[in-house]
């Protein structure tokens, strides 16, 4: 077994900080996890944390080259390490997160760092600063807003799709949208605990929103209409043709090996130029597949877990037992 493939991924990103509008700005890293910032007439919300609260001082570090204001809010967009371990690192702000994503936190967030650190170690970087896991003082069921000062935010349990805890920021009045990672845009969306049937009805309640520039979870911020529409159209299409495929083998009786087989060969053509698309990949189809099983509330993905799914697939041996499921 050579390792997961993102055990190979240890170059450095470039972060770009853009304006999206007046206090509005995307912390994105060429495909690497990013993170929002909404600045108001008092204070500062961060959209996710980052996965370290050793790698969130870069984002406090931008933010404080424009402005003092203190940083009170901090929202998580799904349950996943890589997003929120990092919120200690913004002292005294309110972690605010969906019902259902404390839910997660409590039924497999440390499965879930464990995990993810030992598939994706360059993006835990200054892990040892890690406190342990990030729990939100504040939870909703739908929406909440929150009004920084004259600034509407809104927070929106939008749906289903990558996590069942998935929310979006919306400041309506500038029609800009932090998506976490119901959306991406040149990256291969991770779909481990995701609810594929579901994820085109999220996907649309986005598009309701009617936003004008939007931050996807990985990939550049987009910055038009145009732009935010195929970002919407490329997940949307990713995540329905993986599930299709899916469909289709467990309804001709394949096992998992072959039906990872056939999605690399059908989707890499069309996706294999994404980032991170050899990491996302078994993960992605693993899923899909328990999915189209029945099995409507992902499993939960231990270091152990991964291992062995990562070894039976890059052998090509058919899957039994817990992983097979």
């Amino acid at each position: 077994m050579s390792g997961f493939a993102s055990t190979k991924d240890l170059a450095d990103k470039v972060i770009s900080f853009e304006e999206l509008g007046p206090g509005l700005y995307g912390y994105t890293a060429e495909g690497d996890p990013n993170s929002g910032i909404v600045i108001g007439d008092d204070s500062v919300l961060v959209v996710d944390a980052q996965a370290t609260p050793a790698m969130a001082k870069d984002v406090i570090a931008r933010i404080r080259d424009i402005t003092d204001k203190p940083i009170k809010h901090v929202v998580l967009s799904h349950y996943h390490a890589v997003r929120v371990l990092g919120a200690s690192g913004y002292e005294g702000a309110e972690v605010i997160a969906s019902d259902v994503t404390r839910k997660l936190i409590v039924e497999r967030g440390q499965q879930d760092m464990d995990s993810e650190i030992g598939r994706f170690p360059r993006l835990f970087r200054g892990r040892e600063s890690i406190p342990g896991l990030t729990w939100p003082k504040v939870t909703f069921s739908k929406q909440m807003t929150l009004w920084l000062g004259q600034r509407e935010v809104q927070i929106i349990h939008i749906g289903r799709s990558h996590t069942a805890g998935d929310t979006v920021v919306w400041v309506p009045k500038e029609r800009v949208l932090f998506s976490g990672d119901t959306v991406e845009f040149g990256a291969t969306p991770y779909c481990g605990d995701a609810h594929f049937a579901d994820w085109p009805a999220t996907l649309e309640a986005i598009r309701a929103l009617k936003p004008e520039k939007l931050v996807p979870g990985r990939g550049r911020s987009l910055m038009n209409a145009a732009e935010v529409a195929e970002g919407l159209a490329s997940t949307g299409a990713f995540t329905s043709e993986l599930f299709a495929i899916a469909k289709q083998a467990v309804a001709a009786g394949w096992d998992l090996g072959r039906t990872y087989k056939q999605a690399m060969e059908e989707m890499r053509p069309k996706y294999g130029h994404w980032v991170i698309f050899d990491h996302c990949m078994p993960f992605d189809v693993a899923r899909a597949y328990d999915e189209a099983k029945g099995v409507d509330w992902p499993n939960i993905w231990t270091a152990e877990r991964d291992v062995a799914m990562w070894k039976a697939l890059e052998s090509g041996a058919a899957l039994s037992g817990e992983i097979q499921r």
